[in-house]
């Protein structure tokens, strides 16, 4: 199954190179690939490989971001947000671009990644205040509310001031258009670092998935194991955040969609998280630049009308009971 989401991915890679608003056939792309010194090589090479490159790299974090999400939380309906990360990915960009009026990808990255890390912190910690971690119940409280906060921060400082606000409608509808390869080697990074924590969490995710009690039981440290996985989370999702801005039901459905595919085996899930976010992502990537003519429909916003659909079909087929 792995092969054929594999197989799914490079052809959705390929269609994403070929298609886009600008109407270039086939044949002009490939030439463009390879001579990047022509007008159409200048098209190809500017604008869909970068894109279609962070696409890939924004779907596969999220789609794992969301598989180690839902696994720590034992939630059908968690995704990177629930623990304050987005938001405070969201506000820490913000608060760049109101102070330093900068909106440079390195700055943005360097800035989401500490607010994405100061929210999982002060969620980690008002969680621990409570009953502890051996619930993810607390855990998925506190993000809640702390993200209703960041949230309600983000919101007075974009209203506050018209440059912000102008610069923040852009980057928060999440939008792989106009993006550059500039800061993607350091997102990159800063992915594959969250990836090494994710993998290194599968055991502790699976112990999970039999409850916290067996969990333990079974000799698993839960403080270790959530700290493990916060990680992976935190440093995944503020990698996306900071090239696309936040883009919402990756995270959410993709971890659905392989897990009814591939079963609940995060040593297969995590994997197959990855190839179906990606494919997703540059699926409807694709789409909005069909649907918009010049202008294009952001992909967050395609994401957020196919997105929801496919998960009202997933709810209906139950498949939420299998978590």
């Amino acid at each position: 199954m792995l092969v054929g989401l594999a197989t799914v991915v490079v052809v959705v890679t390929v269609v994403s190179l070929m298609l886009g608003s600008n109407l270039i056939s086939p044949a002009a792309v490939f030439t463009g690939l390879f001579h990047p010194e022509l007008d159409v090589g200048a098209i190809v090479w500017g604008s869909r490989v970068p894109r279609t490159a962070l696409g890939l790299l924004v779907g596969i974090a999220l789609g794992v971001a969301g598989a180690v999400m839902q696994g720590q939380t034992r939630n059908p309906l968690a995704d990177p947000g629930i623990l304050g990360v987005s938001a405070g990915a969201s506000l820490a960009v913000v608060i760049g671009i109101y102070v330093l009026g900068t909106s440079s990808i390195l700055v943005t990255l360097w800035l989401a990644l500490a607010g994405a890390t100061v929210a999982s912190v002060v969620v980690f910690s008002v969680a621990a205040l409570g009953r502890g971690l051996s619930s993810p119940v607390p855990l998925a409280i506190a993000g809640t509310a702390v993200s209703a906060l960041l949230v309600a921060f983000t919101s007075y400082l974009v209203l506050s001031d018209e440059t912000t606000l102008a610069a923040y409608r852009v980057w928060v509808v999440g939008s792989l258009s106009g993006r550059t390869l500039d800061g993607a080697g350091a997102a990159l990074a800063f992915a594959g670092v969250g990836m090494v924590f994710a993998i290194a969490n599968v055991r502790s995710l699976n112990a999970l998935s039999l409850g916290t009690e067996l969990a333990t039981g079974l000799g698993e440290n839960l403080l270790r194991a959530r700290i493990v996985g916060l990680a992976a989370v935190t440093l995944l999702t503020a990698s996306a955040v900071a090239i696309t801005g936040p883009i919402g039901f990756v995270g959410l459905t993709a971890p659905h969609i392989a897990r009814a595919l591939i079963g609940g085996d995060h040593r297969w899930l995590l994997p197959a998280s990855a190839l179906v976010g990606a494919s997703v992502l540059l699926a409807c990537d694709v789409i909005g630049r069909l649907i918009g003519g010049t202008a294009e429909v952001s992909v967050g916003v395609v994401l957020a009308v196919v997105g929801g659909v496919a998960f009202v079909a997933i709810v209906r087929r139950g498949k939420l009971a299998s978590l």
